[in-house]
């Protein structure tokens, strides 16, 4: 079996593309035939060792799939062989990664794609579009009615939480270049700020406030909030911001912070859930994809690494 993997901590040189044994399945697994798998800032984070999480070498890189099931374990019911299904978390916590021809998932993180669904774009969404769900439902508590701003809404999380609060009844507000301006209201924005404009002018009584930039200026994020609003913070490993205490409490606010690696199995399938309505309608797609062959994985971590992709990268399996 191919697969790129890496036999130690480091940098992208480190993930070698070879062959590796077939990985055996347990009863409650399901092994898929990986078509195709994407590229996720996380997985430079685990490979790099910048995010510690227990891992076996031979390590295989990468959290996210779409395949074809090969076998199913009898304690995993509802898939058989030839269903089309994805993934988006594996490769941390002490399982293997999906950049291989073959992966061997838990049944209870892995889903069915919906009839119609481009595999190339389900994949580049698996990881954005579960990361927005869970940040603005699960940790940001959004409600209909309610007003969120997007910082950076034209990224691959940005637009994926436009489209979900937008289609949750929620007003959203989005920051983003001014080139970038009609395509966040397509998306759903009601309001787009160019963050580029110094005499751009933020509306108050904001609810939710996910920035997706990693800049995290706590400062100007909770002077927006209204009362009671939330902060999610989601992305910036190594940001240190100065946190307004006194306007905090004043007004009843809080600071969430999140990382999609930390999400119960039971909160991944309802994320799941609310993509593949949004996918299987047409709704939610990914802007800009580029496909590279699996052996490139190594190439693709640096791209990511240095800032060189706009959109999203996806690894065809051989």
């Amino acid at each position: 079996m191919r697969a790129a993997y890496t036999e130690e901590l480091g940098p992208p040189e480190v993930i070698r593309y070879g062959e590796l044994p077939v990985p055996q399945p347990g009863p409650t697994d399901v092994v898929v035939e990986v078509t195709a798998t994407a590229v996720n800032h996380v997985d430079t984070f685990v490979r790099s060792g910048a995010w510690r999480t227990p891992l076996a070498f031979p390590f295989v890189v990468g959290r996210d799939l779409v395949g074809t099931v090969a076998e199913a374990g009898p304690g995993a019911p509802g898939f058989r062989p030839g269903d089309r299904v994805w993934c988006n978390s594996m490769g941390h916590d002490g399982r293997q990664g999906a950049a291989a021809e073959r992966v061997v998932v838990p049944a209870d993180r892995l889903y069915r794609l919906p009839d119609g669904v481009d595999p190339v774009e389900a994949v580049a969404l698996a990881h954005p579009a579960a990361t927005a769900y869970l940040a603005l439902f699960t940790h940001g508590r959004l409600r209909a009615g309610e007003t969120v701003l997007v910082a950076g809404a034209a990224g691959n999380v940005g637009s994926a939480l436009v489209v979900m609060a937008a289609q949750a009844g929620a007003r959203v507000v989005a920051t983003s270049r001014a080139e970038d301006a009609d395509y966040c209201r397509a998306l759903g924005a009601a309001e787009v700020i160019d963050y580029r404009d110094p005499e751009a002018v933020y509306p108050g009584g904001v609810d939710v406030y996910v920035d997706t930039s990693g800049r995290n200026d706590l400062s100007s994020a909770v002077e927006l909030l209204a009362k009671r609003g939330r902060v999610v913070v989601m992305a910036g490993l190594r940001t240190r911001p100065v946190l307004p205490v006194g306007p905090l409490y004043l007004k009843d606010c809080s600071v969430t912070g999140f990382a999609i690696s930390q999400a119960t199995t039971s909160e991944l399938a309802d994320a799941a859930a609310a993509i593949n309505r949004l996918t299987a309608s047409g709704l939610l797609r990914p802007r800009a994809v580029e496909v590279l062959p699996l052996s490139e994985a190594a190439e693709a971590h640096r791209r990511v690494e240095a800032g060189e992709v706009r959109g999203k990268l996806v690894l065809r399996a051989p």
